[in-house]
């Protein structure tokens, strides 16, 4: 059974990043557990914090990232980058030095927008943060998806069919990276 985290770059409870990931989470196979790992109570990066006993939620943290077998990002553009939720989890998992959840980690990146360009700006910032920190990002297929808003329906459920089976085959694809990585 392969371990998935997945990451949501927002922290509406409804948001279009939440509901995106929940959608990808029921796409996986049977042998995969994916499930959100919630990054919103992450105290902000600060290495004066970084002692013998750092926040609780750091440790929590970074303790069920190291369980994991791969790392799904999901995330909106925020301003042409990533939320700052998402990047201080990046940075707390950086942390300590020399002891960073990162290394080696397989992973995968959606990004969305309400706009037409799908995040690419948000996608391509996470792409360099997290290859800096050998998370090795799956290069295609890449998903971008444009006008988010209008993809789903009352049950949150996307209704495209075209794009549904696009993000089935973007887990299979997942699903293999981590297995030839692992």
């Amino acid at each position: 059974m392969k371990k998935i985290a997945v990451l949501v770059g927002s922290m509406r409870a409804d948001s279009f990043s939440r509901k995106t990931a929940n959608e990808l989470i029921s796409m996986f196979g049977d042998n995969v557990e994916a499930k959100i790992v919630e990054i919103n109570n992450l105290p902000l990066y600060n290495s004066d914090l970084e002692t013998a006993t750092p926040p609780a939620a750091w440790s929590e943290f970074r303790n069920s990232m190291k369980e994991v077998d791969g790392v799904l990002f999901v995330t909106p553009e925020y301003n042409r980058s990533v939320p700052a939720v998402l990047k201080n989890a990046i940075d707390v998992g950086s942390m300590p030095y020399g002891n960073a959840i990162w290394n080696d980690l397989p992973g995968a990146i959606v990004s969305i927008a309400q706009g037409n360009i799908g995040g690419f700006g948000a996608n391509h910032h996470l792409r360099q943060a997290v290859v800096f920190l050998d998370v090795h990002v799956m290069q295609t297929p890449e998903v971008y998806l444009s006008n988010i808003q209008d993809m789903f329906n009352s049950d949150d459920k996307i209704e495209n069919q075209a794009t549904r089976d696009f993000l089935k085959s973007f887990t299979y694809a997942f699903e293999a990276w981590i297995d030839r990585l692992n």
